[in-house]
């Protein structure tokens, strides 16, 4: 019976986040469209953040208490769930239209911070110092995207 009522709990654990999930997704949209936001911007940041919050958090824990293979190991699977599983899913439900600034800024950035992720542990560490400069390079992206929300706003008031 214990078995049974945990099977129970999990399915209606994932339902309940499926429709969480679903009031996230329409609420951020809803964002987008009051302010004039673009969604990409939108699932950049809002989005992306708070789907990431529980990542983070089992990272953060993890690497307090001298787990740092755990923390590692959740970004990079997490990224490889990301654009392999869950965009590979949904291109193959159905075709996703991609902005020309997303192959020309937004995927190259990616690929250059996973790069720059692989060179700092290459010594086996990633220390105080290149978390500093991962966090420079978050900021520098945060920059783009207010100024590129900022610059759709304009042109949209046009």
């Amino acid at each position: 019976m214990e078995i049974a009522l945990q099977f129970v709990l999990l399915a209606l654990g994932f339902v309940m986040l499926g429709k969480g999930a679903d009031w996230f997704v329409e609420g951020a949209a809803g964002i987008a469209m009051r302010f004039g936001i673009p969604q990409l911007v939108i699932g950049l940041t809002i989005v992306a953040m708070g789907t990431s919050a529980p990542e983070a958090a089992v990272s953060i824990a993890a690497a307090v208490k001298g787990n740092a293979d755990i923390t590692i190991g959740n970004i990079v699977g997490s990224n490889i769930l990301n654009i392999l599983v869950i965009l590979g899913l949904a291109a193959s439900i159905v075709p996703i239209a991609v902005a020309r600034s997303t192959v020309r800024i937004e995927i190259p950035f990616m690929i250059g911070v996973t790069a720059l992720l692989f060179y700092q542990g290459r010594d086996g560490s990633i220390s105080l110092a290149d978390g500093g400069v991962l966090m420079v390079a978050f900021a520098a992206y945060m920059m783009y995207l207010y100024t590129m929300a900022m610059k759709s706003n304009v042109d949209s008031d046009l």
